[in-house]
């Protein structure tokens, strides 16, 4: 080199090229931690003359550069009681060896004439042609303090901070990582640095958060307490939840320098929140079945209520079946451990359409399961079938045969739960549910919320059975005491109709008669008895009997219900209303009696149908009220209408609208009388009535 200066030297071999070029674009704004401290920088002679005076040590002492340089400095900046200690410190610097530095803190006298603490560090310098300098770095102490303070105690609060704290460059690579971070990465410090978060945390969805963190390095708003959940490699537990912070990082130049991450670990608090919400929801979907569960006393509405509580919320697939010997009371024989188990399946649902509803078996079907089957299992033992992960191997065991068990590998059935359907210490059957859509396997809450529904909707289905088993033999009692075969009357035609309420209601104890008595006269009797079930049939039969036989002894019909009264009381608390009425051919003449029951209709040609006007007393089983006999001259072709109340009473219509209704449908075109009963019932019989109904139609003869 022509200047005299050293030639540079080569690269070595390997070294990165660039750097200096990289570092001095990143040099151009000013701002950093030397700024902060303002670090001056002073340079004397041997003689300790300024020989170089830095801006920032005008700054610190108040002194330009043209009034500092050239001039003594202990004379400039030192009081004249402390110059003697600064020449022996400058001499002890300027002799090199163990005492060429010295580093402390001197009080420096301002320009302004006040005293500034300065910290220094001095040394030795030599030159090429071998002058000495000595070289001072200062910075105002108070400054400095600071600065170290905030820098303890930012490191102190990172280093014992409970929230997992950590700094990433502006690549997102950690450059530091707080040791509550490295408990909740289950991941060291050293292992962190450098990295990139998803070679760290691969559970984790790293580009999401990554995004998340560029966007605030791009505009500076912070993302506070983001709620979070995932995994990581260390864990066995499951799901972890964390609140997240991320911060932008900015240094004294405003330069974006990356970004501070803070994580708090709320796993418990989530694990409770969400036990408390299952709770919440196990306790809400229980109060729904009490309200949606045995809403009625019909066996199959209940099963179908079961299923639709279940379905969704429990399973995606539900199914109510029921044993065939808790309907039929009649037990198999043999040894009940190697005999199959006879199901009747009385729902299915599901909550969206899949091949495992084909899979089930049909509705209203019986069938034998083995007692391989896990559902035969569960009956025989009364405990919960739980299969958390089904495999494909469990699939005949769930399934009634091959091609159910291929239906349901079909629909993606991956869970499978069963538990007994038990009232009053008996096994009623099973409720088997399943999930395929559900991807979150069934577990022990799952079998305790299952089993409680099993157990709320066992009790409304044993019921709906006893219901109908009584209801069956009071039907089957009371069409026993009602006449099969009315016998012919003299001059009379005669049609009647019987119908039990619904299938969801008790039988009650209406009931009509024809009786054949003395001198080809006829006995027409409809009744009522107050009640339902076995009780009602029963009195029915007894009022009947009785009915038949006072008719038989030649009784005018006010004396007749008059003693029915008086049987009625002797029954204890049964009540009934009855209409009797006696029909003579020879004088066309029919006397009525009426207790308390709704007025017969007369149907007369040309005319509108009437209600007769009787003289009505009190139902029987009333007492003390004398019953009166009405009579009434019937023509040829005029017809008596008897009924009881199920065929005309309803609960949004008052009984006066019903009865006129009643007329007007009987003001129709002449018809034969066996079309009038179905005509009535078919017009005014409302399919959702609770009570049966009692009809008698005696049309007179030339």
């Amino acid at each position: 080199m022509t200047d005299g200066q050293p030639a540079p030297r080569a690269p070595r071999a390997g070294a990165r090229r660039g750097t200096v070029a990289s570092a001095a674009a990143g040099a151009v704004a000013a701002g950093g931690l030397l700024d902060v401290l303002g670090v001056a920088a002073i340079v004397l002679d041997a003689d300790g003359r300024i020989t170089l005076w830095s801006p920032q040590a005008a700054t610190l002492f108040g002194y330009p550069a043209e009034e500092a340089l050239g001039r003594y400095a202990a004379a400039l900046l030192v009081a004249d009681e402390d110059r003697e200690e600064v020449l022996g410190l400058f001499a002890r610097v300027m002799a090199g060896g163990d005492t060429g530095s010295w580093a402390g803190v001197f009080p420096v006298r301002h320009r302004d004439g006040r005293t500034v603490l300065v910290e220094f560090r001095n040394m030795r310098l030599q030159a090429d042609n071998g002058r000495l300098f000595a070289l001072g770095l200062a910075s105002e102490q108070a400054t400095l303090r600071r600065v170290e303070r905030d820098l303890a105690l930012s490191l102190r609060l990172v280093d014992q901070s409970p929230l997992g704290l950590a700094v990433l460059d502006t690549d997102l690579r950690f450059v530091l990582v707080n040791p509550a971070l490295e408990r909740i990465n289950g991941v060291s410090a050293d292992r962190h640095l450098g990295k990139r978060i998803a070679e760290i945390l691969p559970f984790l969805d790293a580009s999401a958060i990554e995004a998340r963190m560029r966007e605030v390095m791009a505009t500076g708003v912070p993302v506070l307490d983001e709620f979070t959940t995932g995994r990581i490699a260390a864990d066995h537990d499951g799901e972890r939840a964390w609140l997240v912070s991320v911060y932008r990082l900015d240094d004294q130049a405003r330069r974006v320098i990356g970004v501070a991450v803070s994580v708090m670990d709320v796993t418990e608090q989530h694990r409770t929140a969400v036990s408390a919400a299952h709770a919440r929801r196990r306790l809400s979907l229980i109060a729904d079945a009490s309200v949606r569960i045995g809403t009625t006393l019909d066996l199959d509405i209940t099963a179908r209520e079961l299923a639709d509580v279940a379905v969704p919320e429990v399973a995606d697939i539900a199914a109510v079946d029921v044993l065939d010997t808790a309907l039929t009371g009649l037990r198999p024989g043999g040894d009940p451990i190697d005999l199959g188990v006879r199901f009747r399946a009385l729902a299915v649902k599901a909550a969206y359409r899949t091949p495992a509803e084909a899979a089930a078996d049909p509705v209203g079907d019986v069938a034998l399961y083995g007692p391989a089957r896990l559902v035969s299992r569960c009956a025989r033992t009364g405990r919960p079938v739980l299969v958390p992960h089904v495999l494909p191997e469990d699939l005949p065991r769930i399934a009634r045969d091959e091609d159910a068990a291929r239906l349901l590998g079909e629909a993606g059935l991956h869970s499978y739960l069963a538990v007994p359907l038990i009232a009053r210490g008996q096994v009623l059957g099973a409720l088997d549910l399943k999930r395929a859509r559900n991807s979150v396997p069934f577990g022990p809450d799952d079998v305790l919320l299952a089993s409680e529904l099993a157990a709320h909707a066992a009790v409304s289905i044993d019921n709906a059975r006893w219901f109908q088993r009584q209801r069956h033999a009071a039907l089957t009692l009371q069409q026993h005491l009602l006449p099969q075969s009315p016998p012919a009357a003299p001059g009379l035609d005669i049609a009647y109709r019987y119908q039990p309420a619904g299938a969801a209601d008790e039988t009650g104890g209406d009931w009509f008669d024809v009786i054949p008595l003395t001198g080809e006269r006829t006995a027409l009797v409809v009744g009522d008895v107050m009640g339902s079930g076995i009780n009602a049939a029963a009195t029915m039969g007894q009022l009947r009997a009785t009915a038949r036989a006072l008719g038989r002894l030649g009784l005018d019909p006010a004396t007749v219900l008059t003693h029915l009264d008086a049987a009625t009381a002797d029954l204890g608390e049964a009540m009934a209303t009855c209409v009797y009425a006696v029909y003579d051919p020879h004088t066309r003449v029919c006397l009525f009696s009426t207790a308390g029951h709704l007025p017969p209709v007369h149907l007369r040609g040309g005319r509108h149908p009437q209600l007769l006007r009787l003289k009505s007393a009190v139902p029987l089983g009333v007492g003390g009220i004398p019953f009166c006999t009405t009579s009434l001259t019937l023509a040829p072709g005029d017809e008596l209408v008897l009924y009881t109340d199920g065929l005309v009473e309803t609960r949004d219509q008052d009984i006066d609208t019903r009865l006129l209704t009643l007329t007007d449908l009987l003001a129709g075109p002449h018809r034969p009388i066996e079309e009038t009963c179905d005509l009535l019932l078919s017009a005014l019989r409302r399919p959702d009535t609770h009570d049966d109904v009692a009809l008698l139609i005696a049309r007179a003869l030339p």
